[in-house]
């Protein structure tokens, strides 16, 4: 059992009503705190395991406090460039810290923190051209054409779509486009597929799919010449490791504003574009002009695809598991 501490950085916007049920689940969840840190004492106790490895969120509160309490050894490990709240209480009896982002991002002990990267999935990689070309006609797009694919994550992006839905006439003047509207965000999204998607004969007639969520989504980024996404750690590094030109709309509502500052690293060095996400909702054409800068030169993508990879660790799994095993 573990509680969730709710954060909002518009807090003081939100309704008296929603402020009140904040206030209530946070007071709750203190005492599943209180229990979480009861059950790990006896489980742990119980078990006595010779190493924990704790990679960040409320639930990993209570484990890694009894750890510390017990003397168990642990390590955790951080995807964002900004260190969540659990992480930032358990780093002072960490053994060692594993990071996402060069370690001089971050404030932790010095010689505690390893720059490991985040794992990836093996399907994940580079491809040259001629894969690329059939991953596009894998798809149903023409294999000529520059591909624009658009993600706001398994669950989907709002703010994203709707930006989508406003401009894609404007975007398929320029591109194809691959749209994942997202599991919570799809079936508001089929007026835009039953528009714009047409299909005769088994075979895709236009320039515009979408999908609710699919399963190939390594093989639909490697398709793309240019990625709209969330700024999410773990996709970051997806996309490092494909080598992508990248458009970045990180969700600045979320505590900590972590995706925000995962982009404002990433544009400090040259890596990826980004844009303000309200910004973006109110005026949808400067997702429009983004796109267009980069699918009209070639070398602009190259050197944001270039510098991006140099956050790539495709040994980051190997290098994590080496590392648990040492303090073990």
């Amino acid at each position: 059992m573990a509680g969730k501490f709710r954060r909002y950085t518009n807090f003081k916007d939100l309704s008296f009503k929603y402020k009140i049920e904040v206030v209530v689940k946070n007071t709750i969840d203190v005492l599943k705190v209180l229990m979480g840190f009861l059950m790990s004492l006896v489980g742990l106790i119980l078990w006595r395991p010779n190493v924990i490895f704790l990679k960040g969120g409320y639930v990993c509160l209570p484990v890694g406090m009894v750890a510390k309490l017990l003397r168990i050894p642990y390590l955790i490990h951080d995807s964002d460039v900004v260190p969540g709240l659990t992480n930032r209480l358990l780093a002072g009896g960490a053994r060692r810290i594993a990071t996402g982002m060069p370690v001089e991002n971050y404030n932790y002990p010095e010689g505690k923190a390893v720059w490991t990267g985040i794992p990836v999935g093996a399907d994940f990689g580079t491809v040259g051209v001629v894969v690329q070309r059939g991953l596009k006609k894998k798809f149903g797009f023409s294999e000529t054409r520059p591909l624009l694919v658009v993600t706001g994550g398994s669950l989907g992006a709002r703010r994203i779509n709707e930006a989508v839905a406003e401009v894609l006439s404007e975007l398929l003047k320029i591109c194809s486009v691959a749209l994942v509207a997202g599991r919570d965000q799809y079936h508001e999204m089929l007026p835009l597929k039953e528009k714009y998607e047409d299909w005769e004969g088994g075979k895709l007639k236009s320039d515009f799919r979408m999908w609710e969520f699919t399963m190939e989504m390594a093989d639909l980024m490697k398709a793309a010449d240019v990625v709209v996404s969330r700024a999410g750690a773990t996709t970051i590094a997806e996309l490092a490791v494909m080598k992508k030109a990248v458009i970045l709309v990180p969700n600045a509502r979320l505590p900590g504003k972590h995706q925000a500052k995962n982009a404002e690293k990433l544009v400090e060095n040259n890596a990826v574009e980004a844009i303000g996400d309200e910004g973006m909702s109110k005026k949808p054409e400067i997702l429009l002009e983004a796109v267009r800068s980069l699918m009209r030169s070639e070398k602009k993508r190259e050197v944001l695809a270039g510098n991006l990879a140099k956050f790539a660790k495709g040994d980051a799994a190997t290098e994590l598991a080496k590392m648990v095993v040492r303090e073990a």
